[in-house]
């Protein structure tokens, strides 16, 4: 990918923009007709992909642009219906890039895989027989998948913990094996739960309980990545509003998330604005990856902002986002779907870290667009002026037709339905 810089991207034609991404990420001319066709995703495809299938359903599928993330530019491809998402994360990309651009980093790939064990006589005992036993359990992970050991990753550690220890519970203690997996370029569920499967009789025998699940977790919180920003306060400065004024209103709305439940739940959402599109357009599971996020934000015992936002001494906006990230750039609906295919070459990423770098780093910037908003003009003038068209559409407006009756929407500050549909009754006499 050359730029991702392209001004006016907006005002072409969708012809225009294939063109230009297809010359910038080389696309050949198999995957350009993909981006054209009504539905890539043929239904032969589809059936074999999940049960009882009946078509397809399909998202529109974006661009975030102006994203300059570790010096490196990137298109980032996004799947989603909600208006105002898409722009409002290359706008503040724009504004992050003239401040140096995102910086990110993440660790290595290493997930997490569960063995629940009830009924021991000795639950102390048993967990010693375990931890006395862990290079027999790592070497036995590792035979049952050894294609991952070829490729540099595999079962790596173990940890053994004890539930419910002297809580009271209904159903009594239970043990925990923790096997950490480095599953590479994966996401990895497959491997995960073929090694624990495999493990259960073993880990039944030393510990003389009963194996009950054994599965991976989606809470990956030793595959993490992180974002941050720092931005001038003058490059914040919007309509009537200083940048200080912005900054301070930024972190003060910040601060409500960080200390209310009920305005963190909202403000999270919007952060995975940003990140859920990427998920889904790269093939990947956005489920695991909400439920990971949503679970690390309340890691403390009380569910709070999945962002930091705060000025440092300088007077900059300094924002940062840490997130457990599963997320692969092989295998699954990755090598299937063509349009993953195609996200993914656009994308340029060279590896799983690299993905998960870009989706925490549009993550941050969805969520200081909402910010942003929020503190200046509020969030409806930008979201509605979108959402207009989607009315217009909803009432009939086709062509040119649903810009003329979305201006007249947003003029007449109705942008409902049941107005629309009576301007353009009125079109059509």
């Amino acid at each position: 990918m050359n730029t991702s810089r392209i001004p006016g991207f907006y005002n072409m034609t969708v012809e225009e923009r294939r063109k230009i991404l297809a010359e910038q990420a080389g696309f050949t001319k198999e995957e350009t007709a993909h981006l054209s066709q009504a539905n890539p995703l043929s239904l032969d495809t589809a059936d074999n992909m999940i049960e009882n299938v009946i078509g397809t359903y399909q998202l529109p599928l974006g661009l975030g642009l102006n994203f300059l993330i570790n010096g490196k530019e990137y298109v980032v491809p996004m799947a989603i219906e909600e208006p105002s998402v898409v722009a409002s994360a290359s706008y503040i990309a724009k504004l992050v890039r003239n401040a140096g651009g995102f910086t990110t980093e993440a660790t290595d790939r290493i997930m997490i895989g569960q063995i629940q064990v009830v009924g021991c006589s000795d639950f102390d005992l048993a967990k010693k027989a375990l931890l006395r036993e862990k290079d027999m359990l790592l070497e036995g992970a590792n035979a049952a998948y050894p294609s991952i050991v070829a490729r540099g990753g595999g079962a790596q550690d173990l940890e053994v913990r004890i539930l419910n220890d002297d809580s009271g519970s209904k159903y009594g203690q239970m043990l925990v094996l923790h096997l950490y997996i480095n599953t590479c370029d994966a996401m990895g569920a497959n491997i995960i739960n073929t090694m624990v499967e495999a493990l259960a009789p073993v880990v039944e025998d030393l510990t003389k309980g009963k194996v009950y699940l054994r599965i991976l977790s989606n809470l990956a919180d030793r595959c993490m990545a992180r974002a941050k920003c720092v931005i001038p306060p003058e490059l914040l400065a919007s309509g009537d509003y200083s940048g200080e004024e912005v900054r301070d209103g930024v972190v003060h709305a910040y601060e409500f998330a960080a200390s209310d439940p009920y305005r963190a739940v909202t403000h999270n959402k919007g952060i995975m604005n940003g990140i859920d599109p990427i998920v889904i357009a790269t093939g990947n599971d956005w489920r695991a990856v909400e439920a990971g996020a949503h679970a690390y934000a309340a890691r403390f015992g009380k569910y709070s902002s999945m962002t930091d936002w705060y000025a440092d001494d300088e007077g900059n906006l300094v924002g940062e986002l840490e997130l457990p990230m599963s997320v692969g750039t092989v295998g699954g609906s990755i090598r299937v779907h063509p349009i993953s295919q195609i996200a993914h070459k656009m994308l340029g990423v060279e590896s799983a870290q690299e993905l998960a770098q870009v989706i925490v780093s549009v993550g941050l910037a969805q969520n200081l667009g909402a910010l942003k908003a929020l503190v200046t003009d509020g969030i409806q003038k930008g979201h509605m002026a979108l959402h207009s068209r989607s009315v217009a559409m909803a009432a009939g407006a086709k062509g040119e037709l649903i810009d003329i009756i979305a201006e007249q929407l947003i003029n007449e500050k109705e942008i409902r339905v049941g107005k629309a549909k009576e301007l353009v009754a009125k079109t059509k006499r």
